[in-house]
């Protein structure tokens, strides 16, 4: 069975198990959503019911898998010649959605019993890591550079020479009397 649905302003062939990306709906994931607007029903093998606008008491139940954004889009505005220039990103807020049922009547069927399911093997017991205390001191941090190959080791400093003596201070000039 599928359905044509409409949701944001655009439409969807969808079926049952079908992921698509619509513009975003309320919900939080994992909630139901029940769209209404059904354009048409069919199946397989069976002239399809067309809707003038929608198929009446139609609906089609989703659930919500995520809330995502799309791609970055850049939207430019120039006028040659003036100086006029402008740009600006979007990104659209957008809601996965996978179809679990589509009905005629826009009653939901019962729940279907789900299997039971199969028995795990029972994993071992992780052992309990000790907690951290504040007097710990944290682990050495790595050098960002790569140490350069063994350095010689340095000579000791030479011993700094006397600084010079100051100069000899002029001798008063003469004044005659």
């Amino acid at each position: 069975m599928f359905a044509v649905i409409k949701t944001g302003g655009k439409q969807y062939k969808v079926a049952p198990d079908d992921m698509i990306v619509v513009e975003k709906l309320a919900g939080d994931p994992g909630a139901a959503v029940e769209l209404r607007d059904v354009l048409m029903i069919g199946e397989t093998g069976k002239t399809p019911t067309v809707g003038a606008p929608r198929v009446a008491e139609a609906a089609v139940f989703a659930e919500v898998v995520e809330q995502t954004r799309g791609d970055k889009i850049i939207v430019f505005k120039k006028k040659r010649r003036k100086g006029y220039r402008r740009k600006a990103g979007h990104r659209q807020d957008l809601t996965v959605l996978r179809i679990t049922e589509i009905s005629r009547s826009g009653k939901k069927a019962a729940a279907k019993p789900k299997a039971p399911a199969k028995a795990k093997p029972e994993a071992k017991p992780k052992p309990e890591a000790k907690p951290k205390t504040a007097a710990e001191p944290k682990a050495e941090a790595k050098p960002k550079a790569k140490p350069k190959a063994e350095a010689k080791p340095k000579a000791k400093p030479k011993a700094k020479p006397e600084a010079k003596p100051k100069a000899k201070p002029k001798p008063a000039a003469k004044t005659e009397e």
